[in-house]
């Protein structure tokens, strides 16, 4: 059981996607300048990474590993084309303001990564936690960025003011604010496990 609970919370901060392995920062950047987005892309990204790898691990003995990374690609488009066609359907403002985002989670470094070096030599139930515990890491960091740059760059949450317009800063809702706020948020964590890495 704590075998299980490490391999779920590794991904929520000492193996983060986003702050600590440092991949899938193209579309983590490009779609947190609102929260829905954030939070959209997030939860979208937890959806195909789980199905994903837990499909991959429970036929991972019938896989020959010479064509492992097409199958893989199969698998991972499969499940990026659902959840594509469900946002098309019933979300279709934020599929448009996704934009070409969610198509690309067939490419994103994320899931290929968590596929081939965990999935693909471990039991469905072990893959699955894997794939939570990063999605649920990922998401997390979406919302947190996206929360920051939409307050500051529009004064909003979910669309409610918060903030007076004339106080806005612009800056934040530009490629560069994210880039501002996302090495704000590996500043704050490498301080924390430093913190906590002097205490233990």
């Amino acid at each position: 059981m704590k075998e299980k609970m490490k391999i779920f919370t590794n991904g929520l901060l000492a193996e983060n996607p986003l702050l600590v392995l440092m991949i899938g920062l193209c579309s983590s950047l490009a779609v947190t300048t609102k929260l829905t987005n954030g939070l959209g892309m997030g939860l979208a990204m937890t959806f195909v990474l789980v199905m994903s790898e837990l499909i991959i691990s429970i036929f991972r003995r019938f896989i020959p590993n010479s064509i492992r990374i097409p199958i893989f690609i199969v698998v991972i488009a499969s499940f990026t084309t659902i959840v594509d066609l469900l946002m098309q359907a019933y979300l279709p403002a934020l599929s448009a303001a996704m934009g070409v985002f969610i198509p690309l989670i067939v490419v994103n470094c994320i899931i290929m990564g968590r596929v081939e070096s965990f999935a693909f030599s471990q039991p469905p139930v072990n893959a699955a936690l894997d794939a939570l515990g990063m999605g649920l890491g990922y998401t997390w960091v979406l919302c947190g960025i996206s929360f920051v740059r939409e307050l500051l760059s529009e004064g909003t949450i979910l669309s409610i003011q918060i903030i007076p317009e004339s106080y806005c800063i612009g800056f934040f809702s530009k490629a560069a604010g994210g880039f501002f706020v996302f090495g704000m948020f590996i500043a704050i964590t490498n301080a924390i496990k430093s913190v906590t890495g002097e205490r233990k």
